[in-house]
C-alpha cells in the first residue's frame, strides 16, 4: 500500500500525517518545535518510521513557516502555504465546508470557500490574544491543566467580561477579576468570550462568516472557545477528529494529488541525518535579499529567501521553492 507523509512546521509545534490512498490517517505525531525545527521534524520521523514498516512512503507534502526547511532536509515532493493545505484538509473531512477558523500556536486565521474553492483568507500574526501559547500561559498561571480548561469554563454561570482586544490586557483583566473573587470558572468562560470577540472583530473582520463552519488547530481542542464561538456565530462549529494534525493532513493530501511515478523522499535514513542552517545577506542588487541555506556537510542542499533564482540555482539539487 502507498503511503503519503505530510510535515506542517509551526513555531510551536510539528505535525506530521502519514495517510494512505483513500486519505485516512494511519499515524500521526505533534511535536513541540522548541525553536528547534530541523530536530523536530527528525524526532517525528522516527515515531512515523515505525508506523509505517515495510509499505512506502510514494510522496511527501510539507506546510507551515518552516516547510522550506522540512522540504530540504526530507525531499518534499510539494511545499505549500498553510492556507492550502488547511483548506484541503477540511474539504476532506466535511466536503461542504464553507468557512474554516484556524487557531494555532501563534497565530489564528480564517479561510473562505465557496463551492469548494477559497476566495478569501485573512491572517493574524501580531497580537497573541486566542491564541495556543496565550491560552497554556492563562492556564498555568491559575494553575490548571490546559486539558481541563474549556470543560472548567463551561461551568460557568455567570461569565465575567473580560478585555480581549489585547493580550496584555486580557491579563491584567483577568487579575484583576480573580483579586475581586471572581470564580476561576466564571473567568476563564469570559476569557473564552472575548477572544471570539477579538477574532471576529479582527481576523474575520468583513468576512461573510457562512455554515458549515470548521473549526482546526490546536485550539479547536478547547471545548470552552469552541462553545462560544457556536454562541457568537448562532450555529454549529465542527472540530474534526484530527483537528490538531490538519494543516498535516492536508500537505500529505496534496503529496498524493501532485506525486507521480516516482518521489522525491530521501528515506527516513537520510532524513535523519546532521544538518546545518546559516544565511548571508545578497548584494547582487538593491533587493539586498536575506538568504537563508541549509546544509548536509559541506554539501548546500537548499537556500530560499531571494527575489530571483540566482542562489536557489547554485545550490545542488535544490528544491524548488516557487510554489
Amino acid at each position: 500500500m502507498k503511503l503519503y507523509l505530510g510535515i506542517d512546521v509551526g513555531s510551536v509545534s510539528t505535525d506530521l500525517a502519514l495517510i494512505n490512498e483513500s486519505g485516512a490517517l494511519v499515524a500521526g505525531e505533534y511535536v513541540l518545535t522548541r525553536g528547534q525545527p530541523i530536530r523536530s521534524v527528525q524526532e517525528g520521523l522516527e515515531s512515523i518510521s515505525k508506523a509505517c514498516g515495510r509499505q512506502r512512503i510514494a510522496g511527501v507534502g510539507t506546510t507551515g513557516s518552516g516547510r522550506h526547511l522540512a522540504a530540504a532536509v526530507v525531499g518534499a515532493d510539494v511545499v505549500k502555504n498553510e492556507i492550502t493545505a488547511h483548506a484541503v484538509a477540511a474539504l476532506s473531512r466535511f466536503p461542504g465546508v464553507r468557512t474554516i477558523i484556524e487557531i494555532g500556536g501563534q497565530d489564528s486565521k480564517i479561510i473562505i470557500l465557496r463551492d469548494g474553492v477559497v476566495v478569501d483568507f485573512a491572517m493574524n500574526t501580531v497580537c497573541a490574544a486566542g491564541t495556543g501559547s496565550f491560552l497554556d500561559r492563562q492556564a498555568s498561571r491559575l494553575g490548571i491543566p490546559i486539558e481541563e480548561f474549556g470543560k472548567t469554563a463551561l461551568k460557568s454561570v455567570r461569565p465575567t467580561r473580560i478585555a480581549g482586544r489585547c493580550a496584555v490586557f486580557a491579563e491584567s483583566d483577568m487579575i484583576h477579576k480573580q483579586q475581586v473573587g471572581h470564580p476561576i470558572e466564571d473567568i476563564l468562560w469570559g476569557l473564552c468570550q472575548a477572544l471570539v470577540r477579538n477574532y471576529l472583530n479582527n481576523v474575520a473582520r468583513g468576512k461573510e462568516i457562512l455554515p458549515p463552519v470548521v473549526f482546526q488547530g490546536g485550539v479547536s481542542a478547547n471545548d470552552g472557545m469552541r462553545k462560544a464561538f457556536e454562541e457568537a456565530l448562532g450555529h454549529p462549529v465542527h472540530v474534526p477528529d484530527e483537528a490538531k494534525l490538519m494543516g498535516a493532513i492536508g500537505a500529505a493530501i496534496l503529496a498524493r494529488e501532485s506525486v507521480g511515478a516516482h518521489t522525491r523522499f530521501k528515506g527516513f535514513s537520510h532524513a535523519l541525518s546532521r544538518y546545518t542552517t546559516g544565511g548571508f545577506d545578497c548584494n547582487g542588487c538593491g533587493n539586498c535579499c536575506e538568504i537563508t541555506e541549509i546544509r548536509s556537510g559541506n554539501q548546500v542542499i537548499a537556500r530560499w529567501g531571494g527575489r530571483c533564482g540566482r542562489w536557489a540555482a547554485s545550490a545542488a539539487h535544490a528544491v524548488d521553492f516557487v510554489v
